[in-house]
């Protein structure tokens, strides 16, 4: 048997095969997924790049904000926290596992910004993180703003045990050590 006999063969038995199949219309293949619906899917887009204007119930306020001096050093510890804790804290012996950086931000952002830090941070169990706020003095003599508020901000937070100003190393007065609270996670040991 020659090539040109078995390909004849091999096309005859594929016609028997496929005999009464009917092409078929659209070349998709059905993935069992549902289809979008481009009207939803538009709208939730027009709704992602609006800007939200509504307030932010965070549990930060901006109520009575206490006033520090730039070069202030800054200390804060929630009641049942230890002194040797705030003497670890403040001398820079335990470890900071993440930091924010809020200079040049405005109140609003610095805020959303820190209450988000501080939300992946306690969720993922980190111990300390360092926060820089700056110091800098106001042109009109007033206090630093964003260093009062940061101060106001981590005493009203529910997952801030203590917070220190920063060695020199690490911000000094411009920044601080912020011990948090944290949940242990099931399956841990330690």
């Amino acid at each position: 048997m020659t090539q040109d006999s078995n390909d004849a063969d091999d096309l005859e038995l594929f016609r028997q095969a496929t005999q009464g199949a009917r092409p078929i219309s659209h070349d998709r293949a059905d993935t069992g997924k549902p289809r979008s619906d481009r009207a939803q899917l538009h709208a939730r887009r027009q709704r992602a790049t609006q800007t939200q204007n509504q307030l932010r119930v965070d549990g930060l306020s901006d109520q009575f904000v206490i006033d520090v001096l730039p070069e202030e050093e800054l200390a804060w510890a929630a009641n049942g926290v230890q002194e040797g804790q705030l003497r670890k804290l403040k001398s820079g012996q335990i470890a900071f596992d993440g930091s924010i950086d809020l200079h040049g931000m405005n109140v609003d952002k610095a805020r959303e910004l820190l209450w988000e830090f501080i939300a992946e941070a306690t969720r993922i169990e980190v111990r300390c993180v360092r926060v820089t706020h700056g110091k800098a003095q106001r042109k009109d003599g007033r206090t630093p703003i964003l260093k009062s508020h940061v101060n106001t901000w981590l005493r009203q937070h529910d997952s801030v045990l203590a917070f220190t100003s920063c060695l020199p190393r690490h911000g000094g007065t411009g920044s601080v050590y912020v011990l948090l609270r944290r949940n242990m996670l099931e399956g841990r040991d330690d």
